[in-house]
């Protein structure tokens, strides 16, 4: 049988490829969500939809419980998600306190249930300015962790941690895959607001690539 491998799969375009590009790499995917009472909890209707279409086994684990405890970011609180690019400070407002840490270990311990040996995220370089927990430093340290924190090695896999969010894009266009299958506004309303931060990048992701994002604006 193929590997086994935890794919942290939030619905977004990042995660998306990174599912695909393990499914491509002959993985036995299990994909992983969590609630965390985001504001664009759209995206996790999103990934449910990919994994049914996948045949991909997929846990929604809801974590709402300790978000008081996550507490200070837009978006989980009543902070209006901030507009503009994507690397201006005023950005910094959609950190998590410790979100990545906090998910990584749950996957972490998923995959040593599963005997997976591999947790796969979508830690890439447009990231690394804003959210501390994107960087190469925070991968590595717990990449390190993960490999002696349980009686069985787990790998964090990180195929795109250097890739700018153009770079992903164009491997998933690589792959043929079919981006109005995420979600990446930090609004989840029925449209994405094309204004926030998320909205900046991924646009000029497909403009750069120069393709036309699927997704309906509110801008447009």
């Amino acid at each position: 049988m193929n590997p086994k491998a935890v794919v942290v799969y939030s619905g977004g375009m990042d995660s998306y490829t990174v599912l695909h590009h393990a499914l491509k790499q002959n993985r036995q995917v299990f994909a992983i969500s969590f609630n965390y009472g985001q504001k664009h909890s759209k995206e996790l209707i999103v990934a449910a939809e990919v994994c049914q279409s996948l045949n991909i086994p997929h846990k929604v684990v809801d974590i709402t419980s300790i978000n008081s405890l996550m507490a200070g970011s837009s978006l989980t609180g009543d902070e209006a998600i901030p507009e503009g690019h994507y690397e201006s400070d005023n950005m910094k407002s959609t950190v998590v306190p410790n979100r990545n840490m906090v998910l990584l270990s749950m996957a972490i311990a998923y995959a040593v249930s599963l005997e997976a040996g591999e947790v796969y995220y979508g830690a890439h370089a447009g990231d690394h300015h804003i959210y501390p927990d994107c960087r190469p430093e925070f991968v590595n340290a717990m990449n390190a962790v993960s490999k002696i924190a349980n009686y069985q090695s787990v790998e964090i896999v990180t195929p795109f941690l250097h890739s700018s969010k153009g770079e992903i894009l164009a491997a998933g266009i690589a792959m043929k895959l079919d981006y109005n299958h995420t979600w990446t506004c930090y609004n989840g309303r029925e449209r994405a607001c094309g204004k926030c931060g998320a909205c900046h990048e991924r646009l000029e992701a497909f403009a750069k690539q120069g393709a036309t994002d699927p997704l309906r604006y509110e801008t447009q």
